[in-house]
């Protein structure tokens, strides 16, 4: 039932995911983070089983800060996408794997913004949008209709206020907060949640 979605703008990549920690009809957090900074101009939601969430992210990041350590420069997002589907896919064959569905989002001078699906299955892909969960089934038309290559920050947030809306609206589980967090040129940082009152402001204007 957890969601997270994202979409990329040509300078940027802003990404939200709910708040909420639920084993089956228990609520257990309503304020767990699912953004995971992993360098100045990389992040990963995840949503999944919650120690697998835990404990994948973890390695990834301290295996990327390995990598700057041994070599002098990090990894860019698009190589950051390959080595964690590739360690997502070895785990898969393994007597251990992962249940981790994966946003990887980040921003280099060179390759410009990335944002890439990742599923548990270790599939992989190349996104302008994207989301994980039952939510992110019902954004899939918000994006189609809002979405264009020169998307502003403030338009890219306006889409996901339209989005989260969509989701309260619509899903049978209460989803209440979104945390919202974007990466550029000047590196990541979390913006405003988006909660079930900022949206019905919005639809009020």
């Amino acid at each position: 039932m957890e969601t997270i979605i994202g979409l990329k703008g040509k300078d940027f990549v802003m990404v939200a995911g709910d708040c909420t920690n639920a084993r089956s009809i228990i609520m257990l957090k309503e304020d767990e983070n699912k953004i995971t900074k992993i360098s100045d101009n990389l992040m990963i939601a995840t949503t999944g089983e919650s120690g697998d969430t835990v404990q994948f992210t973890e390695y990834i990041g301290k295996n990327i800060a390995l990598y700057k350590m041994r070599n002098g420069y990090e990894l860019g997002p698009k190589s950051a996408a390959h080595f964690t589907r590739k360690n997502l896919a070895d785990c898969l064959r393994s007597r251990s794997p992962y249940f981790v569905n994966l946003l990887v989002a980040g921003y280099d001078e060179k390759e410009g913004s990335e944002l890439h699906f990742i599923d548990y299955l270790a599939n992989a892909k190349s996104v302008n949008y994207a989301g994980h969960g039952y939510g992110g089934m019902f954004c899939a038309s918000i994006f189609d209709r809002y979405y264009n290559a020169n998307i502003s920050q403030e338009d890219a947030y306006e889409i996901l206020k339209k989005c989260v809306a969509e989701i309260q609206k619509r899903l049978v589980i209460n989803l209440s907060t979104f945390n919202v967090a974007v990466v550029d040129k000047n590196g990541m940082r979390y913006l405003d949640n988006i909660t079930s009152k900022t949206p019905a402001q919005i639809a009020a204007a």
